[in-house]
């Protein structure tokens, strides 16, 4: 596996080796020794979840707050997304910035976020599966989402937002500046 640093200190993209022949292919998705060699550090994930989606579908950018703050590895199994990381450490000095990455199945892409940040994706294929591990279980109660069209963000959504499908929850997110930021 190759650990790529991103603009954002702590958030990494990861590309791993892939063995292929007539059959087909064979990787590593995620071993804990490489991994924490790779990012410099012990993360101990706890759940694994997945989700399918279809075009236009954008979920996000949540977050849990507090003790409840996850760091998460995502991962698309087929299909393809714009996958978003915002900052939303107080004291970074990338604070509102945000990493955007193409994950798809055909790239086998990962991207590796760390506590402290809001996350979402936007399915840019007919139909993506998206897996992702995380380091702490889900927390409804501390749940938060942020606006993904806030302008203070910035993100380049490469579909319209008259083609995208959002849930209530992600319709009601907050505007950056009252997102609850880390310390």
């Amino acid at each position: 596996m190759d650990y790529i640093k991103t603009c954002i200190e702590g958030v990494f993209v990861l590309e791993p080796k892939v063995f292929g022949d007539e059959r087909g292919y064979f990787m590593e998705t995620w071993r804990r020794d490489d991994f924490e060699r790779g990012i410099g550090r012990s993360v101990v994930f706890v759940q694994d979840n997945e989700s399918m989606s279809s075009r236009g579908v954008l979920r996000g950018l949540h977050y849990q707050r507090g003790l409840a703050s996850q760091a998460k590895l995502v991962r698309v199994v087929s299909g393809c997304v714009l996958d978003v990381a915002v900052d939303l450490r107080r004291s970074s000095p990338t604070l509102g910035r945000h990493v955007a990455v193409e994950l798809s199945g055909r790239n086998r892409r990962q991207l590796f976020i760390p506590r402290g940040f809001a996350h979402g994706f936007l399915v840019v294929s007919d139909e993506a599966v998206f897996a992702y591990k995380v380091d702490n279980a889900y927390a409804p109660e501390a749940e938060c989402s942020i606006r993904f069209d806030d302008p203070r963000l910035a993100i380049p959504w490469p579909i319209p937002r008259a083609e995208m499908t959002l849930s209530k929850k992600d319709l009601g997110g907050v505007p950056f500046a009252e997102a609850a930021l880390f310390d």
